[in-house]
């Protein structure tokens, strides 16, 4: 059975006097207690006084104990002024006025919202309905952020209200989710950053992006100072795209058997050489025998992650134009695009063998928000989508 002490903690209040306790069932705890007279100032007058009119029973809900409900059966006081006739409840810190949820039982469903739990989640184990839940979330308020020295922008496929994707902006050196704008759309950028004092702005140094031209736009008119980065995710990926392509289309050339070898194969076909064991390496070149088409894709591929291993600035700039010239005598236009695309980003490709940082921890956010996403089957409202996921990767 639950002592004095500890229902005083649960309650948040040193002064309670526990009546009684009740085990109802097996899942609900009844506790019932009042709180110890006291002199009370009378709101209409101000006049001092303890005089007891009568007493109601109010429950209140508690936060879960384990998988029991807690309900407070709260014996109050109600205290009458001798010089002006006014009758007035007594003054407690664990419930607010007009509410019949304690403040620790807010405070749990506000604990349990910083994590990925769903508000159904949330509700069944507090008792209470989704939308008391959402009422209650809908008071957190983040207010707008300080831009740090590197930013981050990336994208997210909410599917909020305000479109399929939503902007995320964090600060990659510290580990923080600054803000989430409505959509990637040049407005929304322009409108959001446009709002920082032009002093704050010029203190960033660095942005990194991924190739969407509205973000690249953006941090060249509103962060003068700082130099653009491309993660490099996204451009290593354009040249794994421009691979499997092949492999995907050599494949098909070949007999069912030696289909499914090469789809099984993918894997090993993407890694490194270098970091392959000796039984895949021997796999992989006889692959290549296979497909001459596929030995030269392989090369450039692995041509291009020789680059991505550079330790320096001049080094990347080096093996990347050498690497041109590969693409350029290749009879692969499947490369083209690749080529293309590396070619009008490659100044902001480069910066990212200038400055240690990439968008991982964005990433790694962005994760958390799918699995946020998938339990509650969705956020449609924007301002709560913001809301919840500025409290859940909060410090």
């Amino acid at each position: 059975m639950l002592n004095s002490h500890y229902i005083q903690t649960l309650l948040g209040i040193k002064d309670a006097i526990i009546t009684k306790v009740e085990n109802v069932n097996e899942s609900i705890f009844n506790i019932c207690f009042e709180l110890k007279r006291a002199i009370h100032e009378c709101p209409k007058c101000n006049d001092l006084t303890d005089h007891v009119h009568d007493y109601r029973i109010q429950i209140i809900k508690g936060p879960p104990l384990g998988d029991r409900f807690i309900l407070y059966h709260y014996r109050k006081r109600r205290y009458i002024c001798p010089s002006c006739g006014k009758r007035f409840y007594e003054n407690n810190s664990f419930v607010p006025r007009y509410h019949r949820m304690s403040s620790s039982l807010v405070s749990f469903i506000l604990k349990e919202l910083q994590s990925t739990n769903s508000r159904k989640s949330v509700a069944e184990r507090c008792n209470v309905s989704s939308y008391t839940v959402s009422r209650v979330f809908d008071f957190v308020s983040p207010g707008r952020p300080k831009l740090p020295e590197v930013l981050s922008i990336d994208e997210f496929k909410g599917n909020a209200e305000t479109g399929k994707y939503q902007c995320i902006i964090t600060d990659p050196k510290n580990h923080k989710v600054l803000d989430i704008l409505p959509g990637r759309e040049a407005h929304h950028l322009s409108t959001y950053f446009f709002s920082f004092p032009r002093e704050e702005r010029s203190k960033v140094k660095v942005v990194v992006i991924d190739m969407w031209k509205p973000y690249s736009d953006m941090a060249k008119i509103y962060f003068k100072n700082a130099i653009v980065v491309i993660d490099r995710f996204h451009y290593i990926r354009q040249a794994l795209w421009a691979f499997d392509k092949i492999r995907r289309e050599e494949q098909h050339k070949f007999s069912k058997e030696r289909r499914k070898y090469f789809k099984r194969s993918k894997k090993i076909l993407w890694s490194r050489f270098s970091k392959l064991s000796d039984e895949n390496k021997e796999a992989v070149e006889v692959m290549l025998r296979l497909s001459p088409r596929l030995k030269e894709a392989y090369l450039l591929k692995e041509k291009f992650l020789d680059f991505i291993d550079s330790t320096t600035f001049d080094e990347a700039k080096k093996k990347l134009e050498a690497w041109y010239i590969y693409v350029s005598v290749s009879n692969l236009p499947e490369f083209n695009y690749c080529f293309e695309t590396i070619r009008r980003w490659q100044d902001n490709i480069l910066n990212s063998f200038k400055v240690p940082y990439t968008n991982g921890f964005t990433e790694g956010v962005n994760n958390k928000i799918k699995v946020l996403k998938r339990n509650a089957f969705g956020l449609r409202n924007f301002n709560r989508l913001r809301s919840r996921i500025l409290y859940m990767m909060a410090k």
